[in-house]
């Protein structure tokens, strides 16, 4: 047990620069919530419900962090800072880390697939602040969510979303291929899709505007060459 606690702490080590030792991890409010959910998901898979509600409002209390005990969660999660929310019905890999105010939210029971109505988000995905996860879909292996984005669909293995509704976006090879990026997206290089595609529209603008203007200025000269042809015949 304390060998596994050891790598687990070792894991928010290597993806959180701040703390100095494994105490100070310790005393994150991300570690306490998901150390009392494992009891509280303990009692909820022996059916005492009450008892696991109970743990888990003392731990919302405490931390921030609602977690209900229905919600299954993998090895070395790692939720930073606080005030997120996962659902009953939410799936949870293993090395995911999770930023602050972020939401794996349900929707309609009716729309849900034998009663799953939250996300399943698979290993190693990162989930930046304020993202909201709505629904019974699937975030795939190693994907990014940026900050602030709303995700209503399927996404892709790797891919990274951005925006409202999330879209996926480009990344270069040299930021997929590593192992773990702060945030989820590297803020200077990630761009909205619906900014890139104003962009290009303002680009065609130009162009066609230019191309207007040559065209404008050819047929005044046709006019003023006409004009002289027929002032030189007169």
């Amino acid at each position: 047990m304390f060998r596994d606690l050891g790598e687990y702490l070792d894991s928010i080590k290597a993806r959180d620069p701040a703390p100095r030792s494994r105490w100070e991890v310790l005393l994150y409010p991300g570690i306490v919530a998901v150390g009392m959910h494992r009891l509280a998901h303990w009692l909820f898979k022996g059916e005492l419900y009450f008892f696991a509600r109970l743990i888990n409002h003392i731990a919302r209390f405490f931390t921030g962090i609602d977690i209900h005990p229905g919600a299954k969660i993998g090895r070395h999660l790692f939720i930073d800072h606080g005030f997120s929310v996962i659902g009953e019905t939410a799936e949870i890999g293993d090395n995911v880390t999770i930023y602050q105010c972020v939401t794996l939210g349900g929707t309609n029971p009716a729309n849900g697939v034998g009663g799953k109505r939250h996300p399943t988000i698979e290993d190693d995905a990162i989930i930046g602040s304020g993202a909201q996860i709505l629904g019974p879909l699937t975030v795939g292996k190693r994907a990014r969510i940026g900050a602030n984005a709303v995700v209503t669909q399927d996404v892709q293995p790797g891919a990274t979303m951005v925006g409202v509704r999330a879209r996926p976006t480009l990344v270069e090879v040299e930021q997929y291929q590593e192992e773990f990026t702060p945030y989820g997206t590297p803020c200077s290089e990630v761009f909205d899709p619906a900014t890139q595609k104003l962009e290009i529209l303002q680009c065609e603008m130009e162009q066609l505007q230019k191309r207007i203007a040559i065209y404008a200025e050819e047929r005044e000269k046709g006019k003023k060459k006409a004009s002289d042809s027929k002032r030189d015949s007169a």
